[in-house]
């Protein structure tokens, strides 16, 4: 692979570099210290936060780099992105906050989308004026996004939904969301369901937050109580909504910016390290060797996939591998966190003795959640073993 960048991309690099040195300034000072107390990340204040920053980058040009310019993108090259990716995670910058409408919705409607549905919701994608999230997970199907319940039946011209949803993230904040229901209970399992965009001001949808054991409420459950979405508000064919869903999915499990930021925890790792004073000691520094052989792993994973990207303009089920990797990874460094802290360990956000504003031990219990999302580890290894190794089911 070819690391060198063209002039036009470390031009690109300098002008994020300079705006990030301007703009950066304005953040609060919590984000930059912390030791320095901030507000919960479920909180009406942080919310506010994300949204105002993740609006000074959209109208700086940096949200949807690689999107069309004439729904409100940039135009730009896969490794522009890339570019963005590397000097947000250097510089320590919050991301973009419309995680799910970047993520995935968003690709999905350009990729199946019809040109009306493009117009219409890429650009309020772009500038967060609509937040959104996803409704795939049902209590009794979980990753088994096939095993779909949540019924969508046509009448005239709607469909009208019934069923639940579970660990919707930032689904009490969105305003718009995309749903996996349905269509034909008649069909085979991954054939008969439909990809539908959902406005949640629409009768009929109750969303309860759920705590979680940080003790924030990020994700939520959903009911649907016969519901009416146009049938305009379809993304692709009728009965094909398993193949929108997956994807899309494929966007979020190679994302780019994954290694990076594992490279970050790992240095914020050393500084701990520094501070409870055990630099010398043997076993950790052969622990920290071997997790900074996995950071690089993690690196090299990240690098294939977007030499594959690259080759053919879309990421692919490989983005499974550093997507499994990076999680598993998490999890290990996460893990001897705790173990360096010691009794430390136990101290959580507002003890007075807690370290570093017990920051770890929420990330220590989240990192639970993130061996789940865009399905769990078995989901991903079985897409490895079928889709990139070619085993049998």
């Amino acid at each position: 692979m070819d690391f060198t960048f063209t002039l036009e991309e470390e031009a690109f690099r300098t002008r994020l570099k300079e705006w990030l040195a301007v703009n950066m300034k304005e953040l609060p000072r919590w984000w930059a210290h912390p030791d320095v107390p901030g507000p919960e990340i479920d909180s009406e204040e942080f919310h506010r936060f994300s949204i105002w920053w993740h609006r000074k980058l959209h109208q700086a040009g940096f949200a949807g780099i690689t999107w069309p310019i004439a729904y409100g993108g940039r135009g730009g090259t896969l490794m522009e992105e890339v570019i963005f990716h590397q000097e947000m995670a250097l510089h320590r910058a919050p991301g973009l906050t419309n995680v799910h409408g970047i993520g995935w919705c968003g690709p999905a409607i350009l990729r199946f989308g019809t040109e009306v549905q493009k117009k219409r919701f890429i650009p309020k994608i772009l500038s967060c004026e609509e937040m959104w999230c996803t409704f795939y997970s049902e209590p009794e199907a979980g990753s088994d996004m096939a095993n779909v319940q949540t019924r969508a039946l046509e009448e005239g011209d709607h469909f009208v939904v019934n069923g639940q949803k579970v660990w919707s993230s930032h689904a009490h904040l969105a305003d718009w969301a995309v749903l996996l229901a349905r269509t034909d209970p008649t069909a085979p399992k991954h054939r008969g369901l439909s990809y539908l965009l959902v406005d949640m001001k629409t009768p009929g949808i109750t969303v309860r937050p759920l705590r979680n054991m940080t003790g924030t409420a990020e994700f939520n459950e959903t009911f649907f109580d016969n519901v009416r979405i146009p049938r305009h508000q379809i993304i692709g064919e009728k009965n094909m909504g398993w193949y929108v869903a997956a994807g899309a999915l494929e966007f979020e499990r190679s994302s780019l910016g994954q290694a990076i930021a594992r490279e970050n925890t790992f240095k914020d790792l050393i500084r701990v390290i520094q501070q409870q004073g055990k630099s010398n000691d043997p076993l950790i520094r052969y622990r920290m060797a071997q997790l900074f052989i996995e950071v690089n792993v993690a690196k090299y994973l990240g690098l294939r996939n977007l030499t594959k990207q690259l080759r053919d303009g879309r990421p692919g089920p490989e983005g499974s591998i550093g997507s499994l990797f990076n999680v598993e990874l998490n999890k290990r460094i996460q893990e001897f966190v705790m173990e360096v802290q010691g009794p430390y360990s136990r101290l959580m956000r507002g003890s007075p003795h807690a370290i570093e504003q017990g920051r770890w031990q929420y990330s220590f219990l989240r990192s639970r959640g993130a061996s789940i999302e865009t399905g769990t580890t078995e989901i991903k290894r079985n897409i490895i073993a079928q889709r990139v190794l070619g085993l049998p089911r």
